[in-house]
């Protein structure tokens, strides 16, 4: 989902403040269950990696997901940092994905192309658990009428938080990262915590998992992050 001409610029026409039908909606998705079919994709996608996911989980190997990976270059971040790892890179396109770079992609690393909102609905029903989930994009949908497309208020939440472990969104919006916050004490979810919205130094120690936030950088953007512990 990386378009870094439009996408890396600061977001000034947007809704302020979180929004005010996002307990309502959130709520509802956790209290109905979610039934739109799995794109065959995806199911194609699940189905080529599944074995090889089951056998790393049950030798104990600690999963991790980095979804809408974009051109994957945080995929290949994340795996060499945690090289006893399996992790999964997801996005919906296939030209990102095989997009190639001077870097190459390391063993542990699984790049897929597939719908992330079915991929955790089945990997919900397949029972696995993830150690660490990333979600680097930055927000698509910043007008106040597309609420429902942010994550948080999307109806395949509760199988993004089913996946357990560490959660981890990164945005230049704050308003962003204050409802990815907020909708977690909506979930009524017991013994999770969220870190708040927190700052991200940018200065010169900061290494950017993402061309995103390469460019903020560069801009002088502030980085905003939220981590959930579930």
């Amino acid at each position: 989902m990386e378009n870094h001409k439009n996408n890396s610029r600061a977001i000034t026409d947007a809704q302020q403040g979180i929004h005010e039908n996002l307990e309502k909606i959130v709520r509802k998705h956790f209290g109905n269950s979610y039934r739109k079919p799995i794109a065959e994709h995806t199911l194609v996608a699940f189905s080529k990696i599944e074995q090889q996911v089951e056998n790393a989980l049950a030798k104990g190997t600690p999963l991790l997901i980095d979804s809408f990976c974009g051109t994957a270059v945080s995929t290949r971040i994340i795996a060499k940092q945690n090289p006893d790892a399996l992790v999964i890179g997801i996005d919906r396109s296939e030209v990102r994905l095989s997009k190639q770079y001077d870097d190459y992609v390391p063993e542990n690393a699984i790049l897929v192309q597939a719908d992330c909102a079915d991929f955790w609905m089945l990997a919900q029903r397949a029972g696995w658990k993830t150690v660490k989930h990333t979600i680097l994009y930055p927000n698509p949908y910043p007008k106040s009428k597309h609420l429902k497309r942010r994550w948080h208020a999307h109806p395949a939440y509760p199988s993004l938080l089913s996946l357990g472990g560490e959660v981890e969104l990164r945005t230049n919006w704050k308003v962003y990262a204050d409802e990815f916050c907020q909708a977690l004490a909506y979930s009524g979810l017991e013994g999770v915590k969220s870190s708040g919205v927190e700052v991200i130094d940018v200065g010169e120690s900061f290494k950017p998992l993402t061309l995103f936030e390469k460019k903020y950088k560069e801009a002088g953007q502030v980085l905003y992050r939220c981590k959930y512990v579930l």
